[in-house]
């Protein structure tokens, strides 16, 4: 028996899932700003004890890594290695647009590959492309949406372009084989879902290293002082 608790907090989303031998069975998703830290760990009891499961008999603790929020990968990654260093249990570390690619991917009827964006601020996003086989074509890396990006995958291959940094690029990326998918969000299932592939390769992270994958340099900036 494989029993997967998968926690997702990269963006505004605070989301927690269960799954067992790879399929769901339960999942809880806020979505309200700010509210990782308050409501992760209750989040996490409620579901465990909802589904009559102990904390000791998960087999491996999941959590999206980034890229993403500073702060909200702050709080996942630290909940989930604090869980892991108490039970004694692997942790395994899924890429955020990884993630969501995977989601999209489930229900892709036809051979599209997937571009994945999530917000980075002002006209940047955090991005990849996948193939129809779940290929990288290129790997995770920040981009400033200036001019048409991946213009020579597009003039071969029709692309979905999805996420909440999806919309910064629907004035640039004017083209017939790009095509834009509304409301696809990072969740705890996706999460999960590609955490039982890792845990039947026996695929862990180093507990005492890992770290969120946050992909820039934070950056602090002064409060302004007021008169």
């Amino acid at each position: 028996m494989a029993l997967i608790l998968s926690i997702e907090t990269a963006t505004t989303i605070c989301s927690v899932a269960l799954h067992l031998d790879g399929e769901i069975r339960a999942l809880n998703s806020y979505f309200l700003d700010k509210s990782h830290s308050s409501l992760l760990q209750p989040t996490i009891r409620k579901m465990m004890d909802d589904c009559s499961f102990n904390m000791a008999d998960l087999s491996a603790i999941a959590v999206s890594m980034g890229p993403g929020s500073y702060t909200g990968l702050r709080i996942g990654v630290s909940a989930a290695k604090g869980l892991c260093y108490a039970l004694d249990k692997p942790l395994i570390g899924i890429n955020t647009l990884s993630a969501m690619a995977y989601g999209v991917r489930k229900n892709n009827v036809r051979s599209y590959w997937f571009c994945p964006m999530l917000d980075a601020r002002r006209m940047e996003v955090y991005t990849l492309l996948l193939d129809d086989q779940f290929n990288e074509i290129k790997v995770t890396h920040p981009l400033i949406v200036e001019e048409p990006p991946f213009s020579e995958y597009l003039d071969k291959q029709p692309v979905l372009f999805f996420g909440n940094g999806a919309g910064k690029c629907k004035e640039v990326i004017k083209h017939t084989n790009a095509l834009f998918l509304d409301g696809i969000e990072p969740s705890a299932v996706y999460v999960g879902d590609l955490a039982y592939q890792k845990f039947q390769s026996r695929s862990f992270e180093d507990l005492a290293y890992f770290e969120p994958y946050y992909l820039k340099e934070f950056k602090a900036t002064k409060p302004k002082v007021k008169v």
